[in-house]
């Protein structure tokens, strides 16, 4: 291998690389073909996304930076902690900038165009409804709270909003000067709906409470008010902690996460400097006149109303279908349709592929489903790391329990930002009689995994179903994944020895078709993919494509420059971050990385080595980073069944390939540019193309040609929209609108 390819030049930071997904993401809100409330989403993802980078990414560079004695990441590029935060700060500031832009200048505007109003208060005329809802609704809910000797400031919320006062005493109770604050009650919609015959109108809840202020402070005179928002560290490391009870360790750690230090403070853009710096000064944040540091600043002006996740409020609105994208058919492959099908029986004869959300999530519901309600099943063992707020599946799991089934659930207490919900379901589970088990202190249990026991005649029969994504209904609408039901015996034995892991600590089982992290799906990666260097090294037919959200891992980026340097031509659809730099001559000259960010979140994982009939098709739950392989319980398994591998090689990979609507390719210096059809290419947006896939048989695959995808989408936002089919079957539902 070249040893040019460990220089750090030839890695992408990684924070930049997720900054650079998240513009992406804007990209998509400022797209003028994409329609109108999906546009708003996508500027609430933009804001929720970032929320999250800086509650966990950039609250863990700062503890690097800042605090003595923390431990140091080495990066491959070599960017220091605090270089990193500088470069954050700068690209972020661009981004919210060109958010707000969008929000101002584009999507507002285009809504009061088609009747939606999102109004100043002061351009209401219904004052009634206004003052009405503000003392029978809002007052009772609201605190104001002064902030002095006596009343010591209260510990702002992570991401709440908060509307901040100075104000001047006017009679005698009180200090002469006070900061006051009032929280904005997330009980209540942050839009409020005014009614109004023309038009839908809406205002900010902020600016109702904001307009009060001199009635909750009676007595003093408001100098100055600004709403801002305070984002904390929320990643606070159970890891290597000492606890009896995990259960109760999470539970401690949801309490720490309300305590913790500020990383970031959103105020806005014309707030009045004093008050700035009150609050500056109370968070100990950098960036203000008392508190700067060189290089980095925490303090971000927000030009508009702040916290833009708001905006997911407008798309349940009751709008012309020009303004959203058509509602979401999902089609159920033959076999599993009717309830009064043998799920069990039509899975013994063949394996089953899902494709979500362009297939039914309902198969799996129901196979817990049937599980729980079929008297020949003994026993059901599943993980469960994200779960919805009422889970079919986890109903299930109770249900039979308290029938008397064996019945274990493995639950992920540390999954981010979900660790509250999966304390709730696990003690009601518990309580039903379900054997809860929360995996280990030091790994997160990733894998998607469930397995039924079954009495069949004198022996047993085991069925299984793994997945890329979660045991979620709701997500399974909106994140591509893909799961497989099996009742293949190596596969059922692997998964046994794999809950055995996860409940008991067995170790020792020599894995048949299952790669498992931490014990070695790192090693089976790398050896997958020397295997294709060292068949292009002999002039042998090589291929690898890998579909996944992030490519971080030093040591897989190594051996796929290694790879390329001998001749392996690779395509890599990455979501995300992607740390490794395609098109660098003589070290990746064979890579290239395509990112597609479109309606449906891309969560699948899908690996590829070998070429033509010798191609070995692998799903996984895990991405190919140092977390995943070394920090998780994740595994990756085969796709054996010829029928299926048909599936995935010639419908999905060359869909995704072929995308030049939504797909933007990563070049050599980091930057990322829309791929765009060729002169007399015709359109192809691949997450279309899925939708229009029938998937009535997948024992019987039609292969992708020129010909079959030449159909193209074609007037994106008119009546008359023609989706791109794969193969020659016809699609469900015309163009499934």
């Amino acid at each position: 291998m070249n040893p040019l390819s460990t220089r750090p030049e030839h890695f992408i930071n990684r924070e930049l690389s997720w900054l650079e997904f998240n513009a992406r993401v804007l990209e998509e809100a400022q797209d003028e073909t994409t329609p109108l409330l999906e546009r708003a989403k996508f500027l609430a993802i933009f804001s929720s996304n970032l929320d999250e980078f800086f509650m966990v990414r950039v609250a863990g560079l700062r503890e690097q930076a800042f605090a003595a004695g923390a431990p140091q990441d080495i990066n491959p590029d070599g960017a220091s902690a605090l270089g990193q935060l500088s470069a954050i700060e700068s690209r972020t500031r661009e981004l919210v900038a060109a958010q707000y832009d969008c929000l101002r200048q584009a999507v507002l505007p285009r809504l009061q165009q088609h009747g939606i109003r999102v109004a100043r208060l002061e351009e209401v005329r219904n004052n009634e409804f206004l003052d009405r809802y503000f003392r029978e609704t809002v007052y009772p809910i609201i605190t104001p709270m002064a902030i002095d000797p006596s009343h010591p400031r209260p510990r702002y919320h992570n991401r709440a909003l908060y509307v901040a006062a100075l104000l001047r005493r006017r009679k005698v109770l009180g200090p002469r000067h006070l900061l006051a604050v009032v929280q904005v009650p997330q009980v209540v919609p942050r839009l409020v709906r005014v009614p109004d015959d023309e038009q839908q109108v809406f205002v900010f809840l902020e600016d109702l409470i904001a307009s009060r202020l001199p009635e909750l402070f009676g007595g003093f005179d408001v100098q100055t008010f600004a709403p801002f928002r305070i984002t904390r560290d929320s990643d606070p490391m159970v890891l290597d902690q000492e606890a009896d009870d995990m259960l109760r360790l999470i539970e401690d750690r949801l309490r720490a996460r309300r305590r913790a230090d500020a990383v970031r403070l959103e105020i806005a853009a014309d707030a009045d400097a004093q008050l700035l710096e009150r609050i500056v000064e109370q968070e100990h944040l950098r960036g203000g006149a008392s508190q700067n540091t060189a290089g980095y600043g925490e303090v971000y002006p927000i030009p508009g109303p702040l916290d833009l996740t708001c905006l997911w409020q407008l798309a349940g609105l009751d709008v012309a279908p020009v303004l959203r994208e058509p509602p979401l058919v999902p089609a159920t492959p033959k076999g599993l349709r009717r309830q009064t099908e043998d799920l069990f029986a039509t899975i013994r004869r063949r394996d089953i592929l899902l494709h979500h959300p362009f297939d039914s999530f309902l198969p799996v519901v129901e196979f817990a489903r049937r599980a729980a309600e079929d008297p020949n099943v003994l026993a059901i063992k599943q993980t469960l790391y994200r779960t919805s707020g009422d889970s079919p599946i986890v109903r299930s799991l109770m249900e039979a329990a308290e029938s008397g089934k064996h019945v274990t659930a493995l639950v992920e207490l540390q999954a981010r930002f979900d660790e509250e919900a999966n304390v709730s379901w696990a003690r009601r589970m518990e309580r039903s009689g379900v054997h809860v088990v929360y995996g280990f202190m030091d790994l997160k249990t990733h894998c998607k995994v469930s397995l039924v026991v079954r009495q069949e005649g004198e022996g047993v029969r085991r069925y299984v179903h793994l997945g890329t994504g979660n045991y979620n209904p709701a997500t399974a609408r909106v994140y591509t994944d893909l799961g497989l039901f099996t009742a293949d015996e190596d596969i059922a034995s692997d998964v046994s020895a794999l809950f055995n892991l996860l409940t008991g600590y067995s170790q020792g089982h020599t894995w048949r078709k299952l790669s498992v992290a931490p014990d070695h799906l790192l090693n089976r990666t790398v050896e997958l993919i020397q295997q294709q260097t060292q068949l292009a090294a002999s002039g042998k037919p090589a291929r690898i494509f890998a579909k996944l959200n992030a490519l971080v891992d030093p040591e897989v980026i190594r051996v796929l420059y290694q790879a390329s340097q001998a001749g392996v031509p690779i395509d890599l659809v990455v979501r995300g971050i992607c740390c490794l730099r395609p098109g660098v001559p003589g070290i990746s000259d064979n890579i290239r990385v395509t990112s597609i960010v479109d309606r449906f979140l891309e969560h699948s994982r899908i690996f590829v080595f070998g070429a033509d009939d010798e191609a070995q098709v692998y799903l996984s739950s895990a991405d190919w980073m140092p977390r995943s392989f070394y920090r998780r319980v994740e595994v990756m398994f085969p796709l054996e069944s010829p029928a299926l591998k048909k599936r995935i090689l010639a419908q999905i990979v060359p869909a995704y390939l072929r995308d030049n609507v939504r797909a933007r390719r990563l070049l050599p210096d980091g930057r990322y540019e829309r791929v765009l059809p060729a002169d007399g290419e015709s359109r192809f947006r691949c997450q279309e193309a899925l939708l229009g896939t029938d998937s009535d048989s997948q024992a019987e695959v039609a292969d992708v040609s020129e010909a079959a995808t030449a159909s193209c989408l074609t007037d994106r936002e008119g009546n008359g929209r023609q989706i791109a089919r794969l193969g020659k079957r016809k699609s469900r539902q015309g163009t499934r609108r």
